[in-house]
């Protein structure tokens, strides 16, 4: 496969320029407009993430995709992620299938359990079963894959019998991903499944990863996989036009944000010389669009990876910066990359 790039977000509440808070609705309405960007500089790849809580502003990312399906021309869309977990896999296939009709074939799913548990709550779902919900709902979704009637039983749900779904795809068959914090179990279920691999890397060296990528890899081949089958990285950062100026835009936003969700987690606050090492040493992409690239070839060269993907909304950072850094990923670090590379 050609390397491809993509960019990630989760939709968070954001600050406007003079730092007043940003509504949920405009932020929906941003995310749109980021995503047109992307569409009209090249990016190959864009994915919105879906959160129950205050500091998101995107619950229903399927819907957003729909918008974006129209309103963009080339760019492939997914999520990161649909909590399967709390869902529906029948839902989530027929919702995908209709983005892919809207985008006319660029429906991406990204399946994950997710790392906020505030969708099992308010859907009804027993924390307790974490696990085995979605091991059973992937099932599922990976049989929906196949576009024939299905026919399957469970622990969760009544058994299907012969149930077909609609709409079906032009192309037949929808790329589709899982995301992996870290499991083997899972990376070995996604070749299994014939899924593409995301590895979230949000903390630490990628190349602890490699290993992961590595089993998926072997998986596939035990497994007797033929499909063309992916592997992408997905961290966060943020480009500006010097190292300096990105780190000091990203800072307090993305400290307020680690900050805020370690305190529900029982974690330290973070220290400016964890940001930084997190810059030098670990999964935070962020500087100048030079030093951005060197650490993406890198990580492509260390994990083989088909795809990286730049998580580039991270906290409260106004809109107009985040414009900016996708337009400096798109049109530096993009051909900086592929020139390092070749």
């Amino acid at each position: 496969m050609e390397l491809q790039f993509g960019l990630d977000t989760f939709g968070d509440v954001t600050v406007d320029d003079a730092g007043r808070p940003v509504s949920h609705a405009q932020v929906i309405r941003d995310v749109v407009a980021q995503g047109v960007l992307a569409d009209e500089l090249g990016v190959d790849y864009f994915a919105v993430g879906e959160h129950h809580r205050p500091d998101f502003a995107i619950s229903a990312p399927t819907t957003v995709l729909a918008g974006l399906a129209t309103a963009t021309q080339r760019v492939r869309l997914g999520s990161a992620v649909v909590v399967l977990s709390s869902d529906d896999p029948i839902r989530v296939f027929e919702q995908f299938a209709t983005i892919d009709a809207l985008s006319g074939g660029r429906a991406e799913p990204v399946l994950g359990r997710g790392s906020f548990i505030e969708s099992f709550g308010l859907y009804g779902f027993d924390l307790a079963d974490y696990e085995k919900l979605f091991e059973e709902k992937l099932e599922v979704f990976a049989r929906l894959r196949e576009e024939a009637p299905v026919t399957w039983s469970g622990s969760y749900r009544t058994p299907m019998e012969s149930v077909d779904v609609f709409p079906k795809t032009d192309g037949g068959r929808m790329r589709s991903w899982v995301a992996v914090g870290g499991s083997p179990q899972s990376v070995v279920r996604a070749a299994h499944h014939r899924f593409g691999l995301q590895l979230a890397i949000i903390g630490g060296p990628a190349q602890r990863f490699k290993p992961f990528a590595d089993l998926y890899r072997r998986a596939v081949s035990e497994f007797g996989v033929t499909d063309e089958m992916p592997v992408a990285v997905h961290s966060p950062g943020h480009i500006a036009e010097t190292d300096e100026l990105a780190a000091e835009q990203l800072y307090p936003h993305f400290k307020a944000n680690r900050d805020r969700i370690g305190a529900e987690r029982g974690w330290g606050a973070m220290a400016s010389d964890e940001f930084t090492n997190e810059i030098e040493h670990g999964a935070l992409y962020v500087g100048s669009p030079e030093t951005v690239a060197t650490k993406i070839a890198s990580t492509v060269r260390e994990l083989g990876v088909d795809q990286f993907d730049l998580k580039y909304a991270n906290g409260s950072m106004p809109h107009s910066q985040l414009m900016s850094s996708i337009e400096l990923y798109a049109t530096k670090v993009i051909p900086l990359v592929r020139e390092m590379l070749a």
